[in-house]
């Protein structure tokens, strides 16, 4: 525990860096008009044009990072694990690299947060996870934890970490997931949380709780939640659980029925699923569980 606990503390200047999302949160607030405006993607002229987009805003991230201060930035850090074929056929990097790379843009493009450029996959360690206060994991339906990464979540989250679970829908996901999860938390149990948890306001107010379907569930039914999975037990509304510690710190969000990674990768493809997901729902809720995290 104690090798675990030293590089801890070296995350006290991340958590600082997080900070400066308090600084200019009065920015996003005008977002609307900025993220319409400056909308890069496949509308844009073609692959050729995003690739370049990509690179400069990456070296406008770069640039942007004082170098005596290299380590006091945000990562946005994702985890990589082994599939389960019990479960969804869904790996790791769904989504990943235009997802990490449009988000961590937007957090740089619209806060005072110096961001961490290029995409960060980690994996599920001790070492590895003692250098990021924050992590996040996609296609969590079909995650398979071992024994070593289910106490090094452990130990992670108990000691100030913060995980983010995304990208599974219904049923079979869910069991799938909640099985991974009692690995981690034998004696936890994920609480279902309402609209009136300070996570859905902190910053932005919703009025309901986000749900973000992927792009072509959207583009093929019109429909905010994904088809062919079996809802019947837990319906298709977005649900929002919170794992927490003895001290009532939210370590865990679990956002089952739930595609944020397509919010954030596929902002660009039309202006209808950005306009109704990814810019009122997508990047918001993001800020709000990052100022959530660091105010807890």
């Amino acid at each position: 525990m104690r090798n675990f606990r030293l590089p801890l503390n070296r995350r006290a200047g991340q958590w600082a860096a997080l900070g400066g999302v308090l600084l200019m949160l009065s920015l996003l607030i005008s977002a609307h008009a900025q993220f319409g405006r400056r909308r890069p993607g496949r509308n844009g002229g073609g692959w050729e044009s995003e690739n370049a987009e990509r690179y400069r805003q990456q070296e406008m991230m770069k640039k942007a990072i004082d170098p005596d201060f290299t380590e006091d930035v945000f990562t946005f850090a994702r985890l990589k694990f082994d599939s389960d074929g019990g479960g969804r056929e869904r790996a790791w990097h769904d989504d990943t690299p235009n997802a990490d790379l449009m988000l961590t843009y937007r957090l740089f493009e619209a806060t005072s947060l110096k961001v961490r450029p290029g995409v960060n996959y980690i994996d599920i360690t001790t070492k590895d996870l003692a250098n990021y206060p924050f992590v996040y994991m996609a296609g969590s339906g079909g995650a398979s934890l071992n024994e070593e990464e289910s106490l090094a979540m452990r130990q992670y989250l108990l000691n100030g970490g913060f995980l983010m679970v995304d990208d599974f829908w219904g049923d079979d996901d869910w069991d799938h997931f909640y099985g991974q999860l009692k690995k981690i938390f034998p004696n936890r149990e994920p609480e279902l949380l309402s609209l009136t948890n300070q996570i859905f306001h902190i910053v932005y107010p919703f009025k309901k709780q986000p749900q973000i379907p992927s792009v072509g569930h959207f583009f093929s039914t019109h429909q905010s939640y994904d088809y062919g999975f079996d809802y019947s037990r837990m319906n298709h509304d977005p649900h929002y659980f919170g794992v927490y510690d003895d001290k009532r710190r939210m370590m865990m969000l679990i956002c089952h029925n739930n595609h944020f990674g397509d919010g954030w990768e596929h902002e660009g493809d039309d202006p209808t699923y950005f306009n109704i997901f990814s810019m009122p729902m997508g990047y918001p809720m993001l800020i709000n569980i990052l100022t959530y995290t660091m105010s807890h």
